[in-house]
């Protein structure tokens, strides 16, 4: 597999309200070729190796990530983390 290995913060689900799983960092394979759709069925499909889409692997920190692709030789991109956007409001906005 040749495809580009991007790591970054895993995302938080809306189910996940807990501060436990919080900073976690995923490792997933890039696609080599963007996604087809099948000209008869309309699924989408092709674009290169199926696998590249079903390996994710967790990291408690993003050094660990890295170390882990220079192991195994492979080449990797660091995604940055999204600003956090802090929506302030007044006690007051709730009620309008």
């Amino acid at each position: 597999m040749s495809a580009t290995a991007l790591i970054s913060v895993r995302p938080q689900i809306g189910a996940e309200h807990g501060a436990g799983r919080v900073k976690q960092w995923q490792l997933i394979f890039d696609r080599e070729k963007p996604l087809t759709p099948d000209p008869l069925t309309g699924w989408a499909g092709g674009g290169g190796d199926a696998r590249a889409d079903q390996v994710r692997l967790i990291f408690k920190s993003c050094e660990e990530a890295v170390a882990y692709c220079e192991r195994q030789g492979l080449k990797f991109e660091i995604v940055p983390e999204p600003p956090r956007r802090l929506q302030l409001q007044s006690y007051a906005d709730n009620f309008r």
